[in-house]
């Protein structure tokens, strides 16, 4: 399959040791297409976006900490019943990302919030975003102008998927914020 990102550009943006890859299983209802991706591809990890569960806190053998469900109510936290299924892929800044495997979209359910927003029109597209966004970090630490950043990153990430910036209160639309009001 041809992907937008290749594991190239994502191992230039990130290094070797900070890509998560996901295994293929047979027998498991996920999109084909991100299937492939988080194979072939995978998951950043970083300061931005942590994919790697903390090893100084496993969970009991018998937890599935993959899926929403068994994950909130290990925690005791109540899961929307058409999320139960979807997979954890990380947290993003303070939000916890998820896909659902049957539709492909990813989701994020922010801090302190009850319910979910919709981040991504796929995994491929949440890693373009993570990856411009790597861009937008280095180039702030070269003194580019914050609202230019802003600017570019919106203006690129949106082209490719308009879904980021939908809700006023997405992780991006936030961040981006913080960054214009010179937060960071």
């Amino acid at each position: 399959m041809n992907f937008s990102v290749t594991p190239m550009q994502l191992v230039r943006a990130y290094g070797l040791d900070n890509i998560v890859y996901f295994p293929q299983s047979a027998g498991i209802e996920f999109d084909p297409r991100s299937a492939s991706f988080l194979s072939a591809v995978g998951l950043p990890h970083s300061d931005v976006f942590v994919s790697r569960e903390d090893v100084e806190d496993p969970y009991p053998v018998d937890l599935d900490a993959i899926t929403l469900g068994s994950r909130f109510d290990h925690y005791g936290i109540p899961c929307p019943a058409e999320s139960r299924t979807w997979w954890m892929l990380g947290y993003l800044f303070t939000s916890l990302v998820a896909v659902d495997p049957k539709s492909a979209k990813v989701y994020a359910f922010p801090e302190g919030s009850t319910g979910c927003i919709e981040l991504h029109r796929d995994v491929e597209s949440l890693v373009y975003a993570l990856v411009e966004f790597r861009r937008l970090e280095v180039d702030h630490d070269n003194d580019v102008d914050p609202e230019e950043l802003s600017a570019r990153f919106k203006q690129v990430v949106g082209t490719f998927d308009p879904t980021p910036f939908a809700d006023d209160e997405s992780q991006w639309n936030l961040s981006l914020e913080e960054l214009e009001h010179g937060m960071w």
